[in-house]
């Protein structure tokens, strides 16, 4: 296979739009692929969609569509050529008063100031360096528990790549549109949700850059119906990249919190999430040590498998407090799996959450 996705992109750049610019220079080339062709013909297969900005728009599109596959199939190394064309935005509603279906994604609309939906008294994130660390896991109990010191509490799974909340919070339904714009979240275990995992298939990847990511944020942040909330949780994806910037720029985050396992190969990866905050003048509220220790069932004895002390450490050195220690053991894995945050319990890892989402309120963070 000789063609690359550099030369599929510059003959796609040669092709002018009538009002100006070009596919490429417009952004609307969506899941591009190549790949080889069956049998030894050492020729590629190549697809993709072009995007409209809107139905109307691409009602028009169709010669510009032909021309792309014909300019990419000209191209040496290519055996055959698949366009689709879509549109970004809703479809008109169709007769007899249906609404019209939603779509999340897209580039983000211009904003007058800082996102805060309407009746959420606070936004905290919870973010980490890296992934594996159990940030998912942490974003879910810890709403569970603070539901259940009396607070009214919301999960948005800010994790597109990576959606898990649907899985940890047992909820598999799709949310409603009624308008094709304001969008009702589910509710389950006293916590209100919203995940990009609802939207789509759980084994499907979303394939999008990152002016979609900062698109679908800006929805599920602004045309979700989060009600009166005491505190909106946002479980960030790993590292700081386009999601944690929006969110941080764009939207009134009253702050922070870091989650890393002691050992030194997270805590590298937490320094840098830690810096990033610093960086976008975001407060940081405090570091949980993920993973702490495990307790043996069998004699009794604490064993700390991924080390020991290392968050605390750190987070004595910038002066953070460590907001708590959460044990490692099977049934936190086995409680996730069922949809059943573990937080529900009585058990030592539902205390653990306990006493960190009793200090979030204590110190008025949540």
């Amino acid at each position: 296979m000789s063609v690359t996705q550099n030369k599929v992109e510059e003959a796609l750049e040669r092709l002018a739009l009538p009002d100006g610019g070009t596919l490429i220079s417009r952004d609307m080339i969506r899941a591009l692929t190549l790949q080889d062709e069956p049998g030894e013909s050492g020729l590629a297969k190549v697809s993709f969609v072009i995007e409209a900005p809107s139905p109307a728009i691409a009602q028009h599109m169709e010669p510009l569509r032909r021309a792309a596959e014909a300019a990419v199939l000209a191209l040496e190394g290519v055996g055959s050529a698949s366009v689709a064309l879509t549109a970004h935005g809703p479809a008109p509603a169709p007769a007899g008063g249906a609404a019209p279906s939603l779509k999340i994604g897209g580039h983000p609309k211009p904003q007058s100031g800082p996102i805060k939906p309407k009746g959420v008294a606070r936004i905290l994130a919870v973010a980490s360096g890296k992934g594996g660390v159990g940030k998912s896991t942490v974003s879910a109990n810890l709403a569970v528990a603070l539901s259940r010191q009396g607070r009214r509490v919301g999960v948005l799974d800010a994790d597109i790549y990576g959606p898990s909340q649907p899985r940890m919070m047992g909820i598999s339904a799709a949310p409603r549109s009624p308008d094709g714009t304001v969008i009702e979240p589910l509710r389950a275990h006293g916590v209100t949700m919203m995940s990009i995992g609802l939207m789509v298939p759980e084994d499907k990847a979303v394939v999008w850059r990152g002016p979609m990511l900062m698109g679908a944020l800006q929805q599920m942040l602004g045309q979700v119906n989060w009600g009166e909330l005491d505190v909106l949780i946002v479980d960030l994806p790993p590292g700081t990249g386009d999601v944690q910037l929006t969110l941080c720029t764009k939207s009134e985050l009253s702050g922070a919190i870091v989650v890393s396992t002691p050992q030194d190969v997270a805590l590298i990866d937490a320094r840098k999430a830690l810096d990033m905050f610093k960086t976008l003048k975001t407060p940081v509220l405090g570091l949980i040590e993920n993973m702490s220790f495990f307790t043996c069932p069998d004699c009794g004895g604490e064993h700390h498998i991924f080390g020991h002390g290392g968050v605390a450490a750190e987070a004595q050195a910038l002066g953070l407090p460590l907001l708590g220690a959460l044990p490692i053991d099977l049934e936190t894995r086995l409680a996730g799996d069922a949809g059943t945050p573990v937080a529900l319990g009585e058990g030592a890892a539902a205390q653990a959450y306990a006493q960190i989402a009793k200090g979030l309120v204590a110190g008025g963070m949540a």
